[in-house]
This record gives structure tokens, sequence and C-alpha cells, in this order.
């Protein structure tokens, strides 16, 4: 049975979650300790205030409830119990005892079934119902049971079926009794509570996907540095750390950093810790039999070739196998080139089938066992595919793992109905080294779109093994908890329950007070970071002319960034620490390269317009320069004393190809020298020479009037017709304002001109014309005006279901807004015959003739081999023209799709007449998202987002 929480302070998917709890009638106890009476009753949860009479007190007046175990259990659950005894009294704010020691006759039990003496009692008498945990991996229950032995009056047992199983129902209680699995690696406090209960029930979980983990990679120079000063090393100290976050995120798989590392060499104790502590062990997609890759360039003797140095390989493989012993890991087979680049040229299917049946001749030599016996993974990466694809034989127990793009994009997935004994999985990527560019330095992964992804991959069947390479760890901490949250129960995570993720993470980091802004902070850093990598960001990126579109994106995050800073003066300072790392650095680091990219491009264009501005520009340059600089040693030496020094040494600016620079490097800047005098200049905020207005479309334009010499210049402004709007006609440099009366004009086109005089004999003349439209009636339409109409895919006037999909609104998971899908995703195509599932949108189009439709997707990838995913576009009731996104398959293409991180197809169109239109969108194959429409009539100007959303009539 699963239990969601009806109060949305921790993830919905948790397995205890601290519920809202109402005072009692006439209670004078303060809010957070009230005597909450029965309104906490039902299944087994935890709430702030004293019990109810059927209630057990986790904490009564500041003394939390003694931890009893066995001391025969699992060595790694009895670790779990004194993080639990830590934890609890770090909250109650006194020590807990241990053993038979109830406090006032409280008691947590916690163990293992057929682990616990006890609680094997309570089994055998009928007291603990274990039905729906006995025999389930890693399932656990919490119930309250009364008079469980001599000396407590209650208790609340907590039996898992196995050791990981009771791990995560001992940090589920932690966690709920507000213990952030991020206490150790973000500094998020712990608030102190004198009563908290636990209501009379029971409930059991258990985790839907089976092995659920983290992949420490691309960690040079960050992580690296970070571990070899605090820690001396890769070593089991280090690790230690690692693995108690993954269990505390309810994970249970690690890929260990491998850049120059072996997890085993380098630390003989690395593997035996992770097995006490429970979590899986394996290796990366290119590291087979527990060996290191760089283990080959440690013992390795010839070359990496099974073809050409088997026995070699052979022995090398074995000591993997022996070394591993009884510990428990998931074994990678398969083989890659030597530093995980492709194995030959072509697809050697033969030799890699040799590759696998040797390596299981290995294993099963070694283990005394048949091969099936050992859990192993084959994972399916770059041309790996390929061998898939082309028909080779895996034996069926194998997990083959599929993998994304490294993009965030998931390359494959198994066809409906598909099954193996083995099972599927994917490996995911948060952080990435390679083409078209590395991004590794902050978050840019949106939680929508690893919902959406990961969804995919749940529906198809994939539901053996979810990894994630999340690079350094840290700044990754908000998408490791939704990941392996997602992971744990991918039928919970539904997508009200994602759309309420974060600000349910942010309450449980920060507490309720400013959950509801700092979940926009984390949706909109993500989001704006999403819609190009920072290290993709060029001066060129953002257009200075077209839409206006650097002026609002930086508008965009200084509004974020001065959101953050008010944040952070309204938190308590015991949350500075965690705020700065987990939300503040972010979204200041983020704006601040975003303003020196803009701000490079604007310096190189002033100077070719020969503004004495272009050397104020360059300056800036250079402060925001200093500035990335000065915010890396913020986060090196103030965040929690310089506990995270080195983790934000990652370089990220002036990258020239896809690896990344040695050092950060100030871009090239221009200075010009000033002409002697006043000298007026004039530039025009479109770039072009002259303006032009239509109802509907851009509200305002800008002259702007700049020095060219060493003096003040001054201007004079002036129109020839009354209905052009300046915000001044006199003065000295910077921006005049134009805008159109629409009220003083008729339908027509209209036209008239601006004259500026100013010093140095300046003179220009500006066209200006006007398009007056009529009125629109009916409400909702978008219309057109500068070119294009265009909605966003979430603003469509009519969604059409189909018999087996319903379409579903993705929030914020395009670059400019929503996303429009269908669920379930694994249902089969559908024909654009009339009545298939579409999406209708209502435009007024002025002019007749040719048009074109650009409909801007995510760029999913062909996940199911179809030859292409394709949907359908119409006008009003004209042919459909059926697109293939996939269609041109070249490398270049794919490059530009997630260096953008969308994908834009083009359809053409004829409108016969003006006037209103319906432009429909048509469902063919599930699994695409839909982010914007845009019918263009006219030459567009050059941009990265695209145009702005129409204007719609009322």
């Amino acid at each position: 049975m699963r239990w969601t929480s009806t109060w949305h302070i921790l993830p919905a998917a948790l397995a205890v979650i601290l519920v809202a709890c109402q005072p009692v009638a006439g209670s004078q106890e303060a809010s957070s300790e009230v005597d909450v009476g029965t309104d906490c009753a039902g299944e087994a949860v935890i709430c702030p205030g004293r019990p109810a009479a059927d209630g057990f007190a986790l904490v009564a007046d500041g003394l939390a409830a003694s931890i009893i175990t066995d001391p025969d259990d699992e060595p790694g659950l009895l670790r779990a119990a004194s993080d639990l005894a830590e934890d609890l009294a770090a909250v109650s704010g006194q020590p807990v005892a241990a053993g038979a020691e109830a406090a006032a006759g409280r008691a947590i039990i916690v163990g293992t079934l057929g682990g616990n003496a006890l609680i094997d009692a309570l089994v055998a008498e009928g007291r603990l119902d274990v039905s729906g945990v006995d025999g389930v991996w890693e399932a656990y229950l919490h119930q309250v049971v009364d008079n469980p032995a001599p000396g407590i009056d209650r208790a609340l047992v907590i039996a898992g079926a196995d050791m990981r199983g009771a791990i995560y129902g001992v940090y589920d209680v932690s966690r709920a009794a507000g213990v952030s699995p991020w206490h150790w690696w973000a500094d998020v406090p712990i608030d102190h509570h004198d009563q908290l209960q636990v209501s009379a029930g029971r409930r059991i979980d258990a985790p839907s996907v089976r092995y659920r983990g983290i992949f420490l990679n691309d960690e040079n120079p960050a992580l690296y540095g970070w571990v070899n000063e605090t820690y001396g090393g890769f070593n089991h100290d280090f690790y230690e750390q690692v693995f108690e976050l993954i269990l505390r995120q309810r994970g249970n798989y690690l890929w260990p950093a491998m850049w120059g590392k072996a997890f085993s060499d380098d630390d003989p104790l690395n593997a035996p810790t992770a097995d006490m502590y429970g979590v899986v062990i394996g290796t990366s997609h290119h590291e087979p039999l527990m060996r290191a890759h760089v283990e080959w360039a440690r013992y390795g003797d010839g070359a990496w070739d099974f073809a050409t140095n088997e026995d070699t390989l052979r022995e090398f493989w074995r000591e993997g196998v022996e070394r591993m012993g009884d510990h428990e890991s998931l074994v990678t087979i398969g083989m890659r080139g030597d530093g995980d680049e492709a194995m030959t040229e072509g697809t050697a299917i033969t030799l890699l089938e040799s590759v696998v049946a040797a390596q299981r001749e290995i294993i099963a030599e070694v283990t005394g066992r048949p091969a099936t016996e050992t859990p192993q993974v084959w994972a399916l990466y770059k041309e790996v595919q390929d061998y898939f694809d082309q028909g080779m034989d895996v034996p069926e127990d194998v997990t083959l793992l599929f993998a994304d793009d490294n993009w965030g994009n998931i390359r494959r997935l198994p066809a409906r109905g598909a099954s193996r004994e083995g099972g599927y999985g994917v490996y995911y990527h948060f952080d990435y080294v390679g083409d078209p560019r590395n991004y590794k330095w902050l978050n840019t992964n949106q939680i929508e779109r690893t919902w959406e992804q990961m969804n995919l991959a749940w529906e198809h069947g994939a539901d053996a093994l979810w990894i994630v390479n999340v690079g350094d760890l840290k700044p990754m901490e908000f998408p490791i908890s939704f990941f392996l949250d997602q992971a744990w129960d991918p039928e919970a995570m539904t997508l009200e329950a994602m759309s309420g993720y974060t600000r349910d993470w942010a309450a449980e980091q920060f507490g309720e007070a400013e959950a509801e802004a700092i979940a926009e902070l984390l949706t909109r850093y993500t989001q704006y970071n999403s819609r190009r990598k920072h290290e993709l960001i060029t001066p060129s990126t953002f257009s200075l002319t077209g839409f206006d579109e650097a002026r609002r994106v930086l508008a965009d995050w200084q509004a974020l960034a001065d959101m953050a800073d008010a944040v952070r003066a309204r938190l308590a300072p015991e949350y500075d620490d965690a705020f700065v790392q987990l939300v503040w650095f972010p979204v200041h680091a983020s704006a601040n390269l975003t303003a020196l990219h803009v701000e490079t491009a604007r310096n190189r264009l002033y100077a070719s317009q020969g503004r004495v501005e272009a050397n104020a520009a360059a300056d800036e340059v250079e402060r925001l320069f200093a500035r990335d600089a000065e915010l890396t040693r913020i986060y090196h030496e103030e965040v929690a004393g310089g506990k995270w020094n080195h983790f934000m040494s990652q370089t990220h600016i002036s990258y020239t190809y896809w690896q990344q620079p040695e050092v950060d490097v100030l871009p090239s800047l221009v200075r010009i020298e000033p002409r002697a005098g006043a000298h007026l200049g004039l530039a025009l905020s479109n770039g072009g020479e002259t303006f032009h207005f239509e109802r509907y479309g851009m509200e305002t334009r800008r002259i702007e009037l700049f020095d060219r010499g060493t003096e003040t210049a001054m201007a004079e402004l002036s129109s020839s017709v009354p209905w052009i709007n300046l915000s001044r006609t006199s003065g000295g440099v910077g921006p005049v304002s134009l805008s159109i009366d629409w009220s003083a004009l008729e339908p027509g086109r209209h036209t008239g001109r601006i004259t500026v005089t100013g010093s140095g004999d300046a003179l220009y003349e500006i066209p200006v014309a006007a398009i007056q439209r009529p009125a629109i009636t009916d409400a909702g339409i978008a219309i057109e005006a500068d070119g294009h109409v265009t909605l966003e895919a979430a603003g469509h006037a009519r969604a059409v279901d189909g018999d087996t999909v319903r379409w579903i609104e993705i929030p914020d998971i395009g670059r400019t807004g929503s996303g429009m899908t269908v669920l379930p995703a694994n249902s089969a195509s559908f024909e654009p015959d009339g009545t298939g599932p579409h999406l209708d949108y209502p435009v007024q189009i002025w002019t007749a003739g040719h048009v074109e439709i650009d409909v801007t997707l995510s760029p999913t990838l062909d996940y199911l081999d179809r030859g292409g995913m394709r949907f359908g576009v119409s006008l009003d009731d004209g042919p459909v023209e059926i697109v293939n996104i996939h269609a041109d398959d070249r490398h270049e293409v794919w490059q530009e799709n997630v260096r953008t991180s969308v994908t834009v197809q083009t359809t053409q169109h004829v409108v016969e007449t003006p006037g209103r239109h319906t432009v429909r969108l048509w469902l063919i194959d599930p699994g695409l998202v839909f982010q914007r429409v845009s019918v263009r009539t006219g030459d567009l100007p050059d941009s990265y987002l695209g145009p702005p959303a129409s204007a719609r009539s009322e």
C-alpha cells in the first residue's frame, strides 16, 4: 500500500512524511508544539506536537525515545541506527538513550526481519504485520506497537525486509523529523522540536526501480581538489559521506569517481566500507569486471585489444572479480576502447560477443556459481547501442542499460511489451565532457525535463537500474534529490507531484516561510540555464537588436538575482550557508556570466559604431570577469567557513572548442579613441535605419543617442506627425523611447519621420511606419504583428484527447514557457485523419499568401528506433503536413539541437484570405514535447529564443 502526504513539505514519494497538524480547540500552546489531538491519526506518520492518546511520542518534552537494536543485526543497519540517534539528539537537543533504557517507556525498535530477535518475536506473536514487506526487495514498515517488551509501554517499530529496507525506514524517520539528506553535504540546519509524535498505525513502502544511483565523474578539478585537501585522496573516509548521502536519498548504487582513480585500488577499505554501508558498487560503462580504467595504465600489459591481447585481458579481469569477493556488486560487462573510445571502426558484433562470453566464464569460474547468479549490466553507450540495434546476442539475465545522448535525451528504450530477465535501465547525465562542449560548472538541469524523460523510461519498462552522472556531486544537489525520489516510486511521481516537488524540496531545506519564493528561484534559474549551457554561451548568443532579446534576458536574470538577495536577507542566519550553496550562488553566478557575454557583445557593437560607451562596456566586462572570481572566492572561503574550497574551480569562460580552457579567459575587448569635441551619434534599437510599428506588435522602440567625442553631445528631436510619441525631445545622450498613439489612427498604413539634430553638425532622419489594424471582437485570438504570430504551446484554445492518451501541460519545460505532451507516452502511434489527438491555436492573419509555421519542440530522440518521430501541422481544413523531426539525422543537426535545447521544425502553408485561422498540431508519435508555435508572415530578425508571444484579443 502506498501513502501520499496531504501537505507538501517533503516529496510525496517519501516514506515518512511530516504532515500538517491542527491544534485542538482551546490549545494554548505555540503552533509548532501543539497538542494535535486526533488530527494525525491513521497510518504511522510524524507530526510536531504532543501525541494523541494512541500516538507515539518520538520526542516528548525535549527527550527523544530510546533506540533499541539487536547487536547481532546487520552492521550497516546498526550504523544507520546510530545516525538516527544523532539526528534525534540534534532535533531534541538531548542525547538519545540506547538499548533497554527506554525514555519514559518509549522506544524505537529498529531491525531486519530475521536479524532482530525482538522484532521476530512480535511477528511470531501476531503483533507486527509484515505482509507486503517480508521477502520484498528493500521494503520496510513503520508501526506503533503497545507493550512490545518489559519496560517499554509503546514503541515505533522500524522493520526492513533486508538491511537496506531497514536503513531506508530509519532515514525516513530522520527526514520526517526535520533532518535533510543534505544536512552535511549542503549545511542544511536542523530545526529544534520539543515535541514530535508518530500517529498510531502501520505503513509500508518499497522501491519500484531496483538499482538507483549516481556516478561521480568528470571530477577534476573541483571534486578532486576538495577531496585531496579534505581527505588526502578518494579514500573510505570520503566515500563514507557519499554512501550515507545515497542511503539518506534512498538510493543504493554508485559508480565511483574514475578520472585517474581506482576505487578498490586506491584504498583497499573502499569496497568493504561500501558493503558494510549497504551501497552496491559498480563501474562505469567502459570499465568491465570491477576494474577501473586507470588500473590498465597501472598494471596492464600490451594493448587494450581483446583480439590481440586476450590472455592478458582475461587475467586482468579475473583479478577484478577475485577482488570483488562477496561484496554486493553489479558487474559491468562488455568493452569499449581504451580511454572511453569506440573499440573498433564499425560494429564488431562477433568480437564483442566473444568478449562478453569470456567475461561470463571468468565470473562463473571465480565465484563458483553460474554467471546468471551474479548481477550484471551491459551499458549501451554511444556506438555500443549500434551493436544492440544490429542484433547482438546478450544473455537474458544481463541488465541492458540504455543511455541518453549525454545531454538529457534518452537514445533508446525497450519496445512496448518487451521484457527480459535482467530487465532494462537508463544511464542519464547532469554533467558531461565531450561534443559539442563540456558542461560541468553549475546545475543546468530542469527537473521538468528529467521527469519527462525518466517517465518515458518508466512507461517503457526500464525499471531495473537508473543511474545519473552527477559530475562533482555538488552543485547538483537539487536534481540528485529529484532523480532518486522519482526512481524510488515513478508511479507516485505524477505530473502533479513533480509540479509541487520544487516547493516541497525548498520547504525541506529552508522551512515553510520562504518555500514559495525559493521554489520560484530554483525553477527560474534552472529554466534560464537550460536554455543554453553556460559553456556554450558566447557574445553572439543573445541578440542585442532582435526583439530586444539581450536586454530582456538580462532583465530576467537581474530580477532573479534581486529576489535571491531579498530572500537571503529575510532568512534566519543559520540558513545562510545552505542558501548560498543551493540557491544564491547559482543564481548570481549564472546572471553574472550571462551579463559578461552580453556586455562583451555590446562592447564590440559599440566600438563598430564609434561609441565612446564601448570603453565603458569594456570596463563592465572586466568588472564582471572580476566578479566571477569574487563569487568563486565567496563560495570557497566564506561559505561554511571554507568547508567547500575548490568546488567552484571549474573553468567556464571563453571555451573555443569542446574541451575546457585551462583557465578562465577574459574575452577580447575593443577600446576606441574619442574624437575631439562633441559629436553626436545615433543608432536604432532594432539595428536598422527605420522603425516599423504594427498594432498588436512591439509597443516601443528606442533611439539610442551616444557620444563619439571627448565632450558631451546634445540633441533636439522632433516628429513630423502628432501620433508619434517621444519620451523626450531634447537633452544629452541616452535612450529616447518611441511609441504610437493608436487612438489617433484609422486602420491602414501611416508614415512619418523623426528628425534629430545635435552637436557636431549631426542631422538624422528616421522614417517611421505604423500600420493600424481593425479591432478583434472574438476573445483569445493571437494576432499577427511584426511578421509573425507566436504562441506558447500551452496557449492552445482546445486540446482534443485520444481514446488512449490525454494532453498534459508540463510547467516550465520550455525555453520560454511550458510544454505540451501526452500521457501515457507508451501508447501506439496515431494517424492525422481528423479524429486523432490535436491542439488548436486560433490566429488572426492580416495578409493572404505563403506562410511558414515553425514548431519548437524539446529535442527528443527516436528512442523506439521507428525511423523518426512524427507530428502533423495543418492550417484550417488544409492538408496535414507530416513532419519527421529526425528526417535529417546528420550529426551537425543533433549538435545544434543540444546546443539550443530545442528542435525547430518548419512547414509551408498558404493563407487563402485574411482573417481568423486555426493552426492545428496533430499528434502522431507520443513522446514529443511541443513548446511553441509561430506563423511567420515575413522576415524576422535573428534571435536565439525567437519572437515574444503575440498579443491576444480580449
